[in-house]
């Protein structure tokens, strides 16, 4: 006689697989065809040669650029969701379990970094025209996305590990944010030393400019986060 039955649940993670393979064909394409420029990219936090080379608004619509976008959101989608999925492991309810094969989720969060990024790109667009800083901004948007799609890189395969891997530590996630926080600080000192001059010139609207739209956002952003999660 059977006195307890349980459910198996069976996670589908072909979707997920099926996004690895994408993106990491992405980058490979993106590699092969861009063999020189590429290998100056992946060198992005040990040199600025890339940076300097590779500073010319034009660069910023390149298919080299939107490929790696692509592979950005992505990356970043995997690691929101990833993270949301192991800091919600010790809780006791079971609803407020973050299932790591959760497509929908996924199609949410990365619809949300989309639309994120682009609606402060364009806004950054506005108030730049407003301030006539235009070419300054074009150039320190240039520079951060860089940096930033550096990172959603460096992040890809490890977010394949832990992806596949259960019983990820809490301090994973932490340690991974707190290096993408160093390189993105990293990325403003370059971009401050570069183009210090504009900068001395447009004081004023620099630190307008920094504080309405590289710091304001990402504090509602995690205010926002906090607060619904709490």
């Amino acid at each position: 006689m059977i006195e307890h039955l349980h459910p198996r649940i069976i996670e589908n993670k072909d979707w997920a697989t099926a996004l690895f393979v994408l993106t990491f064909a992405v980058v490979a394409i993106t590699k092969s065809a861009y063999e020189s420029r590429f290998s100056e990219f992946s060198k992005l936090i040990f040199s600025d040669k890339y940076a300097k080379i590779y500073r010319d608004n034009s660069h910023m619509k390149s298919s080299f650029t939107v490929g790696l976008f692509f592979v950005q959101i992505i990356s970043f989608a995997f690691f929101i969701q990833l993270t949301m999925h192991i800091f919600s492991q010790n809780s006791k309810n079971a609803a407020d379990i973050v299932l790591k094969t959760d497509w929908i989720l996924f199609i949410q969060i990365a619809t949300f970094l989309l639309y994120f990024i682009l609606a402060k790109y364009l806004v950054e667009k506005i108030v730049a025209t407003s301030f006539n800083i235009e070419e300054f901004v074009d150039l320190f948007n240039l520079q951060k996305v860089t940096y930033r799609t550096y990172i959603g890189v460096l992040l890809l395969p490890i977010n394949a590990v832990l992806f596949y891997y259960d019983n990820i530590p809490t301090i994973v996630p932490l340690a991974l944010i707190g290096i993408s926080l160093c390189i993105s600080l990293y990325s403003y000192f370059i971009s401050i030393k570069t183009y210090q001059n504009a900068i001395i010139s447009k004081l004023f609207y620099f630190i307008l400019y920094l504080c309405a739209l590289e710091i304001a956002p990402y504090y509602f952003l995690y205010y926002w986060i906090t607060k619904g999660s709490a």
